[in-house]
């Protein structure tokens, strides 16, 4: 049975499993391995900790995940289509391992961070 996510672990397995489908991905794969090329020993335990406190209202994020999309844009153009995918794996992942309040909860902001994100990266790639 599925349960909500209610603790650092879950978010774990939550980032866990996300990242584990994007690196893969043959829509925005890429942009993580090649572009970005993400050192996911660093990445993903600011991940838990975006994510613990985003959900969780625990952890102390520190970070400013805007400007670090602002500079991967300037190497790769981030598109509608990539944030499209990004959340369509972001809510296929949750839905897999978790349901309830905060699994909802997820799902929205991963919806609010595409469209925030979204705008920002059309306002400067029409700049």
């Amino acid at each position: 049975m599925k349960h909500d996510i209610s603790s650092p672990e879950d978010v774990k397995t939550l980032v866990d499993a996300f990242y584990h489908g994007v690196k893969s991905d043959p829509v925005i794969g890429y942009i993580f391995n090649d572009v970005a090329q993400i050192n996911w020993a660093d990445h993903l335990p600011k991940m838990y900790s975006f994510w613990e406190f985003a959900l969780l209202g625990t952890a102390s994020y520190k970070g400013n995940p805007m400007m670090k999309h602002i500079a991967l844009n300037a190497k790769e153009t981030l598109t509608q289509e990539h944030f499209e995918r990004w959340v369509a794996l972001w809510e296929a992942t949750t839905d897999q391992f978790f349901k309830g309040e905060i699994a909802n909860r997820a799902k929205e902001r991963g919806q609010l961070m595409k469209t925030v994100m979204l705008v920002k990266m059309n306002q400067i790639n029409q700049t």
